[in-house]
């Protein structure tokens, strides 16, 4: 327990929050413009109903689990807390979700479209981001 702490308190320390149009140019030069049929909007939509950006964001879940960082991946199926059961999925330990390297982030996001669900997996694009004129989300942004 006391190592998680301080590995969060590292992560914390490293964290940032990133502007709307600094995180959309990020995102496509990461290639998630269109990753799995995605379309940018839709990813800087998701990320700002998950996170507002916040590299650092946690939530914790009524079912024990907990979700992390900018895409706020969750700790049951995606990455290890060493507090959750969890698949793992993304082979990766939570806390590299918390830091301002957000390639970590952004792989294991990529890992998550990979699923039946794809970007429905994230409650928050489903509520707020499906089926909606995203255009405001890029716009400005010149890209």
């Amino acid at each position: 327990m006391r190592t998680l702490v301080v590995l969060l308190l590292v992560a914390v320390a490293n964290a940032r929050v990133y502007e709307r149009c600094e995180w959309a140019r990020l995102l496509r030069n990461q290639g998630m413009d269109g990753y799995r049929g995605i379309s940018l909007a839709n990813w800087v939509c998701l990320s700002e109903w998950e996170s507002h950006y916040n590299t650092r964001a946690t939530n914790h879940n009524t079912d024990g689990s907990t979700d992390y960082g900018i895409f706020q991946i969750n700790s049951r199926w995606w990455c290890n807390d060493s507090q959750t059961p969890t698949s793992n999925a993304c082979n990766i330990r939570c806390s590299e979700l918390l830091t301002d390297d957000v390639i970590v982030a952004i792989k294991c996001a990529k890992r998550v479209v990979q699923d039946p669900n794809g970007i429905g997996a994230w409650v928050a694009w489903r509520q707020h981001c499906q089926g909606q004129d995203l255009s405001s989300y890029l716009a400005g942004c010149g890209l």
